[in-house]
Formats: structure tokens, C-alpha cells, sequence
């Protein structure tokens, strides 16, 4: 039996009065990364839906790290070449904090584009959650007039492109990695912070293009409630740079942000007579 649509809130980009401090929208976002959480542990099966992606994308990822960390003594070795005729003690130090920043950034890069391949692999799977997320929060929005192909082209290009920024800032945090106490304590928190930005954008995308809404947009509107999508970055974060934390938390982070894009970052509702509901051509895997 189909729900009533209950529109999401939407905020103008200027905050009106008695929108959340940027302070209280950083708890706001972990919020939401809690409740799409919850929800999965209501529908479990669902919770298991999502983890065939994801765990398909972390064994290779796993087999790739795992390679790097026998490979990182001789990397790290030729990065420091210019350390060969230091003391011994001076050049060990150097290898140390070089091999370090390289297996750090190269984390630091899994983390960020573990996301988006996941989702490009696992795109019918994280559509079908999104769908059944908004179901059960009145009506989602119809599938996009768009080719199949033309869908999977832009989620490639989207890849490529986060995939090529997220290098930049890996070889950027790599260097820094090199500043004395700087490089140990505030590179890492910057890191969270960029990489949070970015997972939430990515894991939005989700919901944001079922409503037509692109990459360009999409950041566009990301900028506008910073504190929120960093604090739900962040927490998403966290959570991914724990052993396993990226293949279990994967489903709820991906509920958490199309509460998130349905409620904050949409325009506003769709049109009412264009909504799915249970029945009408959403998918059948049931939570």
C-alpha cells in the first residue's frame, strides 16, 4: 500500500533564521550517517544487499595495500635517494617518515576513491537502497529520462575525474607528509576533512542524480551546508579507515546520505504524480 509523499525540507542556499549553526550542522551530519545506520539495522537484509559491492571492490583494494606494504622499503628507498650519504641514523629516520607518508597517502587515496568505484560497480544495488530509503520516507522520485549508457559514461567520467583529484591531493599530503610535526598531526586532520568533503559528495551523488541534479550542482550545493556534509564526511570517514568499516558501513553510509540529499541538499520535492511507491516499479528487494 502506496504512503503519502511528505515533502523534505529544503532550505533557500541563505540561511534563514533558525536554520543550525554551522557548529550544530557538524553534529547534524554525523547525524545522519547514525541514521542511515539505524536504518540498515531495521532492514537487515538490505544491510546484506549492499555488502556484495563493496566486498567485491575491497579485495581488490585489500590485494593492492597489501602488495604496496611489501613493496614500501624499496619505495621508500628511492624517494630518498638524496638521504644515502647521511648517518645512519639520519637516513633510516628519512626512510621511515618516507614510507610512512607513501602508505598514508596511498590509504588516504584508497579511502577516497574506494567510494566512488564502489559505487560505480554497485550502482543497481545502492540505487535500489536510495529507492527503498525514500519509500519508507513518503515517495521517491522517478527514475532519470536518461540512457543506460549515457548513465554509466557519466559515472566513469565522475570517477575518473574524483580519482584524478584525489591523486592530486595525495601526492600534495604525501609532501607534507615531510614537515616536521605538521606532517604528523595537522596534514592527517586536513586529510580527514578533504576526504570527508569528498566521500559525501560522492555517496549524495546517489540520490542528487535521480533528481536530474549533476556533479557541477551537486558541489554547488555541497558548499552551501559545508558544516553539515563535512560533519557527515568526517564521521564516514572514520568509520572507512577502520579494518572493514568502508564493506559494513558501506549500505548505511549510503542510507544516511539519501536522508541527507532528500532533506538538505534537494531543491524540493518532485512532482507528486511522477513519485514511485511500493509497488509501482521500485525494486523488489525487500528489507
Amino acid at each position: 500500500m502506496s504512503q503519502p509523499y511528505v515533502p523534505p525540507h529544503s532550505p533557500p542556499p541563505a540561511r534563514p533564521a533558525g536554520r543550525p549553526s554551522g557548529a550544530k550542522d557538524l553534529f547534524n551530519g554525523v547525524g545522519y550517517l547514525l541514521r542511515g545506520i539505524a536504518w540498515m539495522a531495521r532492514h537487515p537484509a538490505q544491510w546484506l544487499f549492499g555488502l556484495i559491492p563493496a566486498l567485491i571492490v575491497l579485495a581488490v583494494y585489500v590485494t593492492a595495500l597489501v602488495f604496496l606494504a611489501f613493496q614500501i622499503d624499496d619505495l621508500a628507498g628511492w624517494v630518498t635517494g638524496f638521504a644515502d650519504d647521511w648517518s645512519d641514523a639520519a637516513r633510516t629516520s628519512a626512510r621511515v617518515v618516507a614510507g610512512i607518508a607513501i602508505y598514508g597517502a596511498s590509504l588516504f587515496l584508497a579511502v577516497l576513491t574506494f567510494t566512488a568505484v564502489t559505487l560505480l560497480v554497485g550502482d543497481p544495488f545502492y540505487e535500489a537502497i536510495a529507492v527503498r530509503v525514500e519509500e519508507s520516507q513518503g515517495g521517491a522520485p522517478p527514475e532519470p529520462d536518461v540512457p543506460l549508457l549515457v548513465q554509466i559514461g557519466r559515472a566513469i567520467k565522475d570517477a575518473v575525474l574524483l580519482g584524478a583529484i584525489a591523486l592530486t591531493f595525495a601526492v600534495v599530503f604525501f609532501v607534507c607528509g615531510f614537515l616536521p610535526v605538521l606532517g604528523q598531526t595537522v596534514v592527517p586532520v586536513v586529510a580527514a576533512l578533504v576526504s570527508g568533503y569528498f566521500l559525501a559528495g560522492e555517496l549524495t551523488s546517489v540520490a542528487l542524480e535521480r533528481r536530474g541534479i549533476r556533479r557541477t550542482e551537486r558541489f554547488a550545493r555541497l558548499k552551501t551546508n559545508r558544516p553539515l556534509v563535512i560533519g557527515f564526511g568526517v564521521a564516514t570517514f572514520l568509520v572507512f579507515i577502520v579494518p572493514l568499516g568502508a564493506v559494513l558501513a558501506m549500505p548505511g553510509a549510503v542510507a544516511g546520505a539519501t536522508l541527507l540529499a532528500r532533506e538538505r541538499l534537494a531543491d524540493g520535492p518532485p512532482p507528486k504524480e511522477a513519485l514511485v511507491t511500493p509497488g509501482d516499479g521500485g525494486s523488489s528487494w525487500n528489507g
